[in-house]
Order: structure tokens, then C-alpha cells, then sequence
């Protein structure tokens, strides 16, 4: 199911309409169109993801995921600086990125299945194949046992929405969503939509230099992030990471404002915003989407992470919407200062509520955060005499 949503929400027609288009109203739906397959493909990668990965690297291929979004902006942004002077620019880009579309397409075509998901349905000979496919032979046995332990061939009937709010499930649905407004009020577009003009004020002329500047950093600390995943463990990254993006957002607010850094406010504001920016990639940046299909139980976890990335995408359109508008009435520092006031914030509750999913499966997390119901563990140890 999740291999076939993939391929589904990724045809080329939202790229040609665009690449091709003669008025407004085409755009407009070639734009529609790519927004409605980005959405549904943010939640589903990580969740694929996830669900085929091996614990002992499930962290570093799953933030392979956001490594690659953002070396794809940083490609867009180096791509875009030698066609500026064109003024078709624009048709030559939306048409470059039909190629990533069609190479996504062919290769979900040959990948297998979420075996999770087909036990799940009760397709048990297909998700061992599956099994067989991705960790070899002699895994299947150890895999099949770990998915009956956790409940997930259970009888009990999918979950719908309001089963997400149930005291079963809220708390990690709750850390789930929560994780994704933190990572927005935390004023990542922001900073990232405020970027050029700070980088101006540094003497920076070239807004495509400046974003690339702020693309590269993405990638640079996302990297590292990478490196780190399976080592240092998500919890740790994701305090270390908003730590830092408190600290920088102090920074970013004190040049504005501090008449003895007047100087070197610009040089400040800069280094203020690519530390920042490297901050968010070592953990708010990859970390949630990762650890979210990890927390969700299996039977709440396609509609739980929806609902998460739904979170996501509706703080970052009011951000991105409200922002110039909050920062001409109380002005860019206070702003930046109360974006230091969520990251410091975040701290606190990711230290309090997340817990640490580092070389676990996902069934024995599944087992500690929602277990099964008394019915299904009963079963289970039946079937285990």
C-alpha cells in the first residue's frame, strides 16, 4: 500500500503543466497538483522508511531522506544562478524536475512492499517475501516473531480519527504533533524567508547566493546529523539541536538591537543565521519526521503521522503568511526573540515527553509506548505454546 501510494503521488503531470504553461490558471493547477503530491509524500517516505529500514540504521537512512531534500534546494538554488538572465528560467526549471519524478517512479515500481503493513492485512507468505528480500533468508523468522509479539496481525479493526485521541494513543500522538509545531514556531521559514535581506545588510548583493549559502548549511549539518543518528540516539540531537537554534536566535535578535554590536551587527546576523540553520539540520530538521512513524503503534500509524505532517504544513503556511506582518508591528528582534522563547521551550518539553528510540525495534517500542490490547496479548501467547 505505501509502495503504491508512493508511485501514485508522483506523476509528472503537475511538472508539465507547470513547465507548460500559457496563463495563470495553468500554473495554478500544475502548482495544486505538486503541492497535493509533496504532501502526501512527506508522510509516507518516512513512514517507508521506517518500516523497511534495519534497527541498527533505521536513524541514518531515515534522515538520508531529509539529506536529500535538502541537497535537492541547494540544487535548485545552484541551478537556477547560470539561467537568471533568462527569462523562460522558470519553464527550464519545472521541466528539470520531471527527471527526480520519473526516477522516484521507477524505482518504487521495484521495491518491495512494507512488510509490516502486509502482515498487518494478514498477507503473511507475501510479507515474508518481503522480509526474505530486504534483510535476507534467516531474518524472517526473527522478524515474523517480533510482529506477532507486538499485535500487529491483530483482529482488532483499523483505527480511525478518533481512536488517535484516546488515552491508548494521545500521548504519543500528542508528542507527535507537537514535535512538528515546536519545529515550526521555532521560525525555521522564517529565518529562511529573511535570510536575503540579512545577508544584504552583511553587503551580500546576491539573494541566490544568500540561499544557497543557507542551502549549503542545511546539507552540511544534515550530514552530520546523519553520521550521528544511530550514535548519539534522536533525543539527544533534538535538545542539542534547539539548544543551539536558542542561542543563535538570541544572537540574531542582540545584533539588531545592541547599539555596541552596531558595527558588526551585519557579520553578526550572519553567522547568527547559518548557525541557526546548522542547528535545525543536526536535529529539528530530520528528527521528527523520523521519529514519528517510530512512536506510532502500528495501527494508528499511517493516520497519526498524516495528521502530524498536517500540523507541519498548516503552522508553516501561517508563518510564512503572517510573518512580515507580525514583524512590522513589534519589529524583527522581538521576533527573533520569541522564537528563542519556543526553542527554549522545546527543550524543556522534548526532555520531559520524548523518549529515546535509538537501536530499538519498531514492535519493542510499539510493546512500550501502546501496548496491545489484553485480547491480542492473550493471543498472542496462545499461539506462541
Amino acid at each position: 500500500m505505501v509502495q503504491g501510494t508512493l508511485l501514485l503521488c508522483k506523476p509528472n503531470s503537475q511538472n508539465i503543466c507547470s513547465a507548460t504553461a500559457q496563463d495563470v490558471r495553468t500554473m495554478i493547477i500544475g502548482r495544486l497538483l505538486a503541492g497535493i503530491g509533496i504532501g502526501i509524500s512527506s508522510a509516507l517516505v518516512p513512514l517507508y522508511i521506517s518500516e523497511i529500514s534495519p534497527t541498527e540504521i533505521r536513524g541514518a537512512l531515515g534522515t538520508i531522506n531529509q539529506l536529500f531534500i535538502c541537497i535537492g534546494i541547494l540544487a535548485a538554488l545552484v541551478a537556477g544562478l547560470p539561467l537568471a538572465q533568462n527569462p523562460a528560467w522558470w519553464r527550464t526549471m519545472f521541466g528539470i524536475s520531471i527527471v527526480p519524478s520519473i526516477l522516484l517512479a521507477l524505482g518504487m515500481a521495484v521495491s518491495p512492499e512494507s512488510p509490516r503493513w502486509l502482515f498487518q492485512q494478514g498477507k503473511i507468505s507475501q510479507a515474508e517475501a518481503a522480509i526474505k528480500k530486504l534483510y535476507g533468508k534467516e531474518k524472517v523468522t526473527e522478524v515474523m516473531y517480533d510482529l506477532k509479539a507486538s499485535g500487529q496481525g491483530s483482529n482488532e479493526p483499523d483505527a480511525n480519527w478518533f481512536d488517535l485521541f484516546s488515552k491508548r494513543y494521545w500521548k504519543v500522538v500528542s508528542v507527535g504533533a507537537a514535535l512538528f509545531l515546536l519545529q515550526q514556531l521555532a521560525g525555521i521559514n522564517a529565518v529562511v524567508y529573511y535570510s536575503t535581506s540579512v545577508f544584504r545588510s552583511a553587503g551580500i548583493a546576491s539573494d541566490v547566493a544568500a540561499s544557497a549559502l543557507v542551502g549549503a548549511a542545511n546539507v552540511f549539518g544534515t550530514m552530520i546529523a546523519s553520521s550521528l543518528m544511530d550514535k548519539q540516539g534522536r533525543k539527544s540531537l533534538l535538545i542539542t539541536s534547539f539548544s543551539g537554534m536558542a542561542a543563535s536566535m538570541l544572537l540574531l535578535s542582540l545584533s539588531f538591537t545592541w547599539k555596541a554590536l552596531a558595527p558588526y551587527s551585519g557579520t553578526l546576523a550572519v553567522v547568527g543565521t547559518v548557525l541557526y540553520v546548522l542547528s535545525f539540520a543536526l536535529g529539528a530538521g530530520p528528527v521528527p519526521a523520523l521519529l514519528l512513524p517510530e512512536i506510532f503503534a502500528s495501527r494508528i500509524r499511517a493516520k497519526a503521522v498524516a495528521l502530524s505532517m498536517g500540523m507541519h504544513w498548516v503552522s508553516n503556511f501561517f508563518i510564512g503568511l503572517y510573518f512580515l506582518s507580525v514583524v512590522n508591528k513589534f519589529g524583527i528582534s522581538t521576533v527573533y526573540l520569541g522564537f528563542a522563547s519556543v526553542c527554549a521551550l522545546a527543550v524543556l518539553y522534548i526532555a520531559g515527553n520524548v523518549v529515546e528510540t535509538k537501536g530499538r525495534s519498531l514492535e519493542e517500542i510499539e510493546r512500550e509506548l501502546s501496548p496491545p490490547s489484553k485480547a491480542d496479548a492473550n493471543a498472542f501467547l496462545v499461539s506462541d505454546q
